[in-house]
């Protein structure tokens, strides 16, 4: 190496994304997700949080009260907004215009769409290295 330092790929900051929101769910709600899946699409980052709701929620909607549920989790999510909106910058080093949020009740999902300042650097993932390929012996 040159010293150069390469972008990282797409993957590994959909990775590091995904790793830092279930750690903000476990610090901030001290609720354990099965799974952040991101997906960053050029200026946009696509996030889906499977077990998302915490167990008040759940225990809410299971005994008639949706609406109440639905307020909880408003509320959950805009107190999560700042930390979110952090993280993604810290990652992704581009700032968030806007957080577009839902989650549905039956499912315990829940989603975020970020709009981004600018699509983040990010190497290709077939980046070729600059040290030509050793020759193939037959």
């Amino acid at each position: 190496m040159t010293g150069e330092t390469l972008e990282p790929t797409r993957g590994k900051l959909e990775r590091t994304l995904s790793q830092g929101i279930q750690a903000l769910y476990r610090s901030q709600l001290g609720h354990p997700t099965s799974q952040a899946l991101c997906n960053l699409l050029d200026n946009k980052l696509i996030i889906v949080v499977e077990n998302g709701l915490t167990q008040p929620e759940k225990l809410l909607a299971q005994n008639g009260q949706e609406d109440l549920a639905l307020q909880v989790r408003t509320q959950l999510e805009s107190a999560l907004e700042l930390p979110l909106k952090e993280l993604i910058q810290k990652v992704l080093g581009v700032g968030v215009t806007d957080l577009l949020r839902d989650a549905t009740l039956e499912t315990g999902r829940t989603g975020t769409i970020a709009i981004l300042d600018s699509a983040p650097q990010v190497r290709d993932s077939n980046y070729k290295s600059k040290t030509p390929p050793k020759p193939v012996e037959s």
